[in-house]
């Protein structure tokens, strides 16, 4: 089991999502096992994990779209994990979009709010406000196909804003942009985030995309939850093999009974001749990464393969070939529970 306490500034907040103990099988087969967690409100909790790990599975049992083979689930303190989806008060977007192509912006936007029937004053209210909020308003009278992959996004993300939910779950809402484009929006989303101070659990395999939107981390791996912490929890202390190796680069070593990792950020290079080196080896590769040189370190005698970081004006006249001692600091090594 893994139960979560939720702190801010050292001060307990209110959860708005619980989940307790709560599994899910596909003829016998485990999707996602046992575990427990506390969402609070207003936080930017990321599910992270490589695909076939259980992370949609976990956002479709919060949506409703999945039951839970076992567990119980509440939103804003009511048990829901028996309720269809259009009564949690959560909205989901997902990765596709899932927009209306026969109709345009504006009345994709409004359909839930015609579902349900709201006055027509009221909706008028919150469109303006989520195509403000979203940038969309000299787009309204378009549709879907005449606006770019981004600007879909965002009336996607309209769309489930004027249903003013407790809570918005985006399940990899930005896997089909480019690279640019994602990072672009990755910004915009967060600051709509910390405006509108809804809860958002968002659903990714991008471990940069991570760390750069959460306030905190799920890590999953084959249905089971590894890590959850801060993005810098997660990075600099990692409570895996899996996690080290997952998120961003490291170096795990093995020394007798112990595993342990060095981020490529600790690892110093030295003269192939000087005494305190914990390693030799050779230069086997350089790759220029903008500021950073990526450097890779053939071991001696165990061929193992080590790499450190170097800005681009200290590379000091390394070269493929070149013989270096490799060392780092004891307090930079992480041990590595599995």
């Amino acid at each position: 089991m893994v139960c979560l306490t939720i702190l801010k500034g050292g001060i307990s907040l209110k959860p708005i999502i619980e989940l307790a103990e709560v599994e899910k099988t596909f003829a016998g087969e485990v999707a996602v096992y046992p575990f427990s967690l506390r969402v609070a409100e207003g936080e930017f909790l990321t599910v992270l994990g490589p695909s076939g790990c259980g992370k949609t599975t976990l956002l479709r049992m919060i949506a409703g779209l999945e039951k839970p083979t076992r567990g119980e689930i509440y939103i804003g303190g009511q048990r829901v994990t028996e309720l269809p989806p259009y009564r949690r008060n959560v909205n989901l977007v997902f990765q596709n979009y899932a927009l209306f192509p026969h109709m345009t912006i504006e009345q994709n936007i409004r359909f839930g709010m015609k579902m349900k029937k709201l006055p027509l004053k009221e909706q008028n209210e919150r469109l303006g406000e989520a195509l403000a909020l979203t940038q969309l308003e000299g787009l309204k009278n378009r549709y879907p196909h005449e606006i770019s992959g981004g600007q879909q996004q965002r009336v996607a993300i309209a769309r489930a804003l004027v249903n003013k939910p407790k809570v918005l779950l985006l399940d990899e809402p930005l896997a089909a942009l480019d690279l640019q484009l994602r990072k672009s929006l990755q910004l915009e989303l967060k600051q709509l985030q910390l405006r509108l101070g809804i809860t958002f659990v968002y659903v990714t395999h991008d471990q940069e995309e991570a760390m750069a939107l959460s306030d905190r981390i799920v890590v999953m791996n084959r249905g089971k939850v590894e890590q959850t912490g801060t993005p810098d929890q997660i990075y600099r202390a990692p409570a895996s093999l899996f996690v080290a190796s997952f998120i961003g680069e490291n170096n795990v070593f093995r020394q007798a009974d112990r595993c342990f990792a060095v981020r490529p950020e600790n690892i110093r290079l030295t003269g192939s001749d000087a005494g305190d080196s914990r390693k030799q080896g050779t230069v086997e590769d350089i790759v220029f990464a903008g500021s950073l040189l990526k450097i890779w370190i053939r071991t001696i005698p165990d061929n193992s393969l080590v790499l450190s970081y170097r800005f681009v004006d200290g590379a000091g006249g390394l070269n493929r070939g070149s013989k270096v001692g490799v060392t780092w600091a004891d307090q930079d090594e992480v041990a590595l529970g599995r």
